[in-house]
Protein backbone atom coordinates (compact mmCIF):
# COMPACT_ATOMS: atom_id res chain seq x y z
CA UNK A 1 0.00 0.00 0.00
CA UNK A 2 2.81 2.40 0.80
CA UNK A 3 4.15 1.99 -2.71
CA UNK A 4 0.80 3.07 -4.09
CA UNK A 5 0.84 6.30 -2.09
CA UNK A 6 4.20 7.57 -3.31
CA UNK A 7 3.85 10.99 -4.95
CA UNK A 8 4.40 10.76 -8.66
CA UNK A 9 3.19 12.43 -11.82
CA UNK A 10 2.24 12.36 -15.50
CA UNK A 11 4.18 13.36 -18.63
CA UNK A 12 6.20 16.39 -19.71
CA UNK A 13 3.86 17.18 -22.62
CA UNK A 14 1.24 15.00 -24.22
CA UNK A 15 2.62 16.05 -27.57
CA UNK A 16 5.75 14.15 -26.70
CA UNK A 17 3.75 10.97 -26.11
CA UNK A 18 4.50 7.94 -28.18
CA UNK A 19 3.36 4.46 -27.34
CA UNK A 20 6.98 3.31 -27.26
CA UNK A 21 7.65 5.12 -23.99
CA UNK A 22 4.72 3.51 -22.15
CA UNK A 23 4.09 -0.01 -20.96
CA UNK A 24 0.75 -0.15 -22.78
CA UNK A 25 -0.66 1.35 -25.97
CA UNK A 26 -4.11 2.21 -24.65
CA UNK A 27 -4.93 3.80 -21.31
CA UNK A 28 -6.67 1.52 -18.82
CA UNK A 29 -8.54 1.62 -15.54
CA UNK A 30 -6.47 0.87 -12.42
CA UNK A 31 -7.84 -1.06 -9.45
CA UNK A 32 -8.03 -0.33 -5.72
CA UNK A 33 -11.14 1.88 -5.75
CA UNK A 34 -11.64 1.15 -2.04
CA UNK A 35 -8.17 2.55 -1.31
CA UNK A 36 -8.95 5.70 -3.26
CA UNK A 37 -12.07 6.37 -1.22
CA UNK A 38 -9.93 6.44 1.94
CA UNK A 39 -7.22 8.77 0.65
CA UNK A 40 -7.05 12.16 2.42
CA UNK A 41 -7.85 15.27 0.43
CA UNK A 42 -4.74 17.37 -0.31
CA UNK A 43 -4.05 20.41 1.85
CA UNK A 44 -3.96 23.46 -0.45
CA UNK A 45 -0.74 25.36 0.27
CA UNK A 46 1.21 27.83 -1.79
CA UNK A 47 4.33 26.10 -3.08
CA UNK A 48 7.25 27.71 -4.94
CA UNK A 49 6.75 28.08 -8.69
CA UNK A 50 8.24 25.01 -10.35
CA UNK A 51 11.44 25.51 -12.34
CA UNK A 52 10.08 23.12 -14.94
CA UNK A 53 6.76 23.23 -16.73
CA UNK A 54 6.29 27.01 -16.64
CA UNK A 55 7.55 28.44 -19.94
CA UNK A 56 5.96 31.65 -21.15
CA UNK A 57 4.45 29.62 -23.95
CA UNK A 58 4.70 26.16 -25.50
CA UNK A 59 3.42 24.38 -28.59
CA UNK A 60 1.50 21.11 -28.86
CA UNK A 61 0.24 19.66 -32.15
CA UNK A 62 0.80 22.96 -33.92
CA UNK A 63 -1.11 25.05 -31.39
CA UNK A 64 0.55 27.56 -29.06
CA UNK A 65 -0.49 27.82 -25.41
CA UNK A 66 0.31 30.65 -22.99
CA UNK A 67 1.20 29.96 -19.35
CA UNK A 68 -0.30 32.40 -16.83
CA UNK A 69 2.55 32.27 -14.32
CA UNK A 70 1.39 35.25 -12.27
CA UNK A 71 -2.26 34.22 -12.14
CA UNK A 72 -3.79 34.64 -8.68
CA UNK A 73 -7.47 33.96 -9.38
CA UNK A 74 -9.11 31.51 -11.76
CA UNK A 75 -12.57 29.97 -12.12
CA UNK A 76 -13.94 28.17 -15.15
CA UNK A 77 -16.71 25.75 -16.05
CA UNK A 78 -16.07 23.07 -18.64
CA UNK A 79 -15.51 19.40 -19.29
CA UNK A 80 -13.07 17.31 -17.24
CA UNK A 81 -11.55 14.01 -18.30
CA UNK A 82 -9.12 11.64 -16.60
CA UNK A 83 -5.95 9.69 -17.38
CA UNK A 84 -4.83 6.45 -15.80
CA UNK A 85 -2.62 3.39 -15.74
CA UNK A 86 -0.89 3.99 -19.07
CA UNK A 87 0.84 7.09 -17.69
CA UNK A 88 1.53 5.80 -14.17
CA UNK A 89 5.15 6.46 -13.17
CA UNK A 90 5.96 8.77 -16.07
CA UNK A 91 7.08 12.38 -15.73
CA UNK A 92 4.76 15.33 -15.40
CA UNK A 93 5.59 18.72 -16.88
CA UNK A 94 7.21 19.87 -13.63
CA UNK A 95 9.36 16.74 -13.37
CA UNK A 96 7.36 14.76 -10.82
CA UNK A 97 5.93 11.32 -11.42
CA UNK A 98 2.30 10.66 -12.24
CA UNK A 99 0.54 8.46 -9.72
CA UNK A 100 -2.97 7.30 -10.55
CA UNK A 101 -3.64 6.98 -6.81
CA UNK A 102 -2.95 10.63 -6.00
CA UNK A 103 -5.24 13.61 -6.46
CA UNK A 104 -3.47 15.52 -9.24
CA UNK A 105 -4.38 17.18 -12.51
CA UNK A 106 -3.16 18.61 -15.82
CA UNK A 107 -4.09 22.06 -17.08
CA UNK A 108 -3.05 23.92 -20.22
CA UNK A 109 -2.25 27.33 -18.71
CA UNK A 110 -2.30 27.39 -14.90
CA UNK A 111 1.07 27.93 -13.15
CA UNK A 112 2.62 24.78 -11.71
CA UNK A 113 2.12 23.63 -9.07
CA UNK A 114 -1.26 25.07 -8.10
CA UNK A 115 -4.14 23.70 -6.05
CA UNK A 116 -7.65 23.89 -7.46
CA UNK A 117 -11.05 22.82 -6.21
CA UNK A 118 -12.91 20.75 -8.79
CA UNK A 119 -16.67 20.40 -8.39
CA UNK A 120 -18.65 17.88 -10.40
CA UNK A 121 -21.72 19.91 -11.41
CA UNK A 122 -23.71 16.76 -12.09
CA UNK A 123 -23.50 15.30 -8.56
CA UNK A 124 -22.07 18.29 -6.58
CA UNK A 125 -19.08 16.27 -5.36
CA UNK A 126 -16.02 18.43 -4.77
CA UNK A 127 -12.29 17.73 -4.35
CA UNK A 128 -9.00 19.61 -4.00
CA UNK A 129 -6.38 18.48 -6.54
CA UNK A 130 -2.81 19.55 -7.21
CA UNK A 131 -2.07 20.69 -10.77
CA UNK A 132 1.41 19.55 -11.80
CA UNK A 133 1.09 18.85 -15.51
CA UNK A 134 0.07 20.20 -18.92
CA UNK A 135 -3.06 19.10 -20.78
CA UNK A 136 -5.62 18.03 -21.81
CA UNK A 137 -5.04 18.81 -25.46
CA UNK A 138 -8.39 17.48 -26.62
CA UNK A 139 -11.01 19.92 -27.82
CA UNK A 140 -13.56 21.24 -25.33
CA UNK A 141 -11.81 19.92 -22.20
CA UNK A 142 -10.42 22.25 -19.55
CA UNK A 143 -8.76 19.86 -17.10
CA UNK A 144 -7.43 16.29 -17.02
CA UNK A 145 -7.67 14.62 -13.62
CA UNK A 146 -5.88 11.62 -12.22
CA UNK A 147 -7.92 8.43 -12.09
CA UNK A 148 -8.13 8.72 -8.30
CA UNK A 149 -9.66 12.18 -8.56
CA UNK A 150 -12.18 10.98 -11.12
CA UNK A 151 -13.22 8.16 -8.79
CA UNK A 152 -13.77 10.56 -5.88
CA UNK A 153 -15.71 12.95 -8.10
CA UNK A 154 -17.87 10.14 -9.41
CA UNK A 155 -17.13 10.13 -13.14
CA UNK A 156 -14.44 7.47 -13.55
CA UNK A 157 -16.87 5.17 -15.34
CA UNK A 158 -18.35 7.79 -17.66
CA UNK A 159 -14.95 9.24 -18.55
CA UNK A 160 -15.92 12.91 -18.58
CA UNK A 161 -18.04 15.31 -16.54
CA UNK A 162 -19.00 18.97 -16.50
CA UNK A 163 -17.08 20.60 -13.67
CA UNK A 164 -16.25 23.92 -12.10
CA UNK A 165 -12.54 24.52 -11.51
CA UNK A 166 -11.44 27.21 -9.08
CA UNK A 167 -7.85 27.93 -8.06
CA UNK A 168 -7.49 28.02 -4.27
CA UNK A 169 -3.69 28.17 -3.88
CA UNK A 170 -1.50 29.60 -6.66
CA UNK A 171 2.26 28.99 -6.50
CA UNK A 172 4.55 31.47 -4.81
CA UNK A 173 6.25 33.95 -7.11
CA UNK A 174 9.54 35.71 -6.40
CA UNK A 175 7.63 38.81 -5.29
CA UNK A 176 5.79 36.77 -2.64
CA UNK A 177 8.95 35.88 -0.75
CA UNK A 178 10.32 37.96 2.10
CA UNK A 179 13.69 38.61 3.74
CA UNK A 180 14.45 39.06 7.42
CA UNK A 181 17.42 41.09 8.60
CA UNK A 182 18.76 39.85 11.93
CA UNK A 183 21.53 42.36 12.52
CA UNK A 184 24.00 44.84 11.05
CA UNK A 185 27.67 44.75 12.12
CA UNK A 186 30.63 47.00 11.51
CA UNK A 187 32.99 44.03 11.47
CA UNK A 188 32.65 41.17 9.04
CA UNK A 189 33.86 38.62 11.61
CA UNK A 190 30.90 39.30 13.90
CA UNK A 191 28.50 39.05 10.99
CA UNK A 192 29.94 35.71 9.88
CA UNK A 193 29.65 34.36 13.43
CA UNK A 194 25.94 35.21 13.57
CA UNK A 195 25.48 33.79 10.08
CA UNK A 196 26.90 30.44 11.20
CA UNK A 197 24.68 30.38 14.28
CA UNK A 198 21.53 31.14 12.30
CA UNK A 199 22.34 28.53 9.67
CA UNK A 200 21.89 25.91 12.40
CA UNK A 201 18.44 27.24 13.34
CA UNK A 202 16.66 27.68 10.02
CA UNK A 203 16.51 25.81 6.73
CA UNK A 204 16.36 28.99 4.62
CA UNK A 205 19.46 30.62 3.18
CA UNK A 206 21.43 32.84 5.61
CA UNK A 207 23.77 35.35 4.01
CA UNK A 208 25.77 38.52 4.70
CA UNK A 209 25.00 41.61 2.63
CA UNK A 210 27.54 44.45 2.63
CA UNK A 211 26.33 48.03 2.32
CA UNK A 212 28.12 51.34 2.62
CA UNK A 213 26.46 54.11 4.60
CA UNK A 214 28.03 57.47 5.52
CA UNK A 215 31.44 56.14 4.62
CA UNK A 216 31.04 53.07 6.84
CA UNK A 217 30.62 49.50 5.64
CA UNK A 218 27.86 47.54 7.36
CA UNK A 219 27.67 43.77 7.23
CA UNK A 220 23.97 42.87 7.36
CA UNK A 221 22.98 39.31 8.27
CA UNK A 222 19.81 38.28 6.46
CA UNK A 223 17.60 35.21 6.04
CA UNK A 224 15.79 34.62 2.80
CA UNK A 225 13.98 34.14 0.60
CA UNK A 226 11.22 33.16 3.04
CA UNK A 227 7.76 31.94 2.08
CA UNK A 228 5.04 33.96 3.87
CA UNK A 229 3.77 30.83 5.61
CA UNK A 230 7.23 30.30 7.16
CA UNK A 231 7.75 33.85 8.41
CA UNK A 232 5.93 33.56 11.80
CA UNK A 233 7.85 30.38 12.66
CA UNK A 234 11.20 31.93 11.78
CA UNK A 235 10.48 35.08 13.78
CA UNK A 236 9.46 32.93 16.75
CA UNK A 237 12.70 30.93 16.46
CA UNK A 238 14.72 34.15 16.44
CA UNK A 239 12.99 35.38 19.59
CA UNK A 240 13.57 32.08 21.39
CA UNK A 241 17.30 32.39 20.71
CA UNK A 242 17.48 36.04 21.77
CA UNK A 243 17.59 37.54 18.28
CA UNK A 244 15.20 40.43 18.69
CA UNK A 245 16.09 42.44 15.61
CA UNK A 246 14.39 40.26 13.01
CA UNK A 247 13.08 42.95 10.66
CA UNK A 248 11.34 42.23 7.36
CA UNK A 249 13.22 44.11 4.65
CA UNK A 250 12.60 44.57 0.89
Amino acid sequence: MARLLVLSGFIVLLAACSTSRYQQDVDSTPVYKDLIQRLPEPNPVREPLSRRGNPDQYEVWGQTYQVSKGLQEYKEIGVASWYGQKFHGHETSNGERFDVYQFSAAHKSLPLPAFVRVTNLENKKSLIVRVNDRGPFHENRIIDLSYAAAVRLGFADSGTAEVEVEMVAPPLMDTDYQTVQVGAFSTKQNALKVQQQLAMLVTENVYVNQEQRDGQILHKVRIGPIAPSRLPEIQNTLQQHQYHSGLVVP
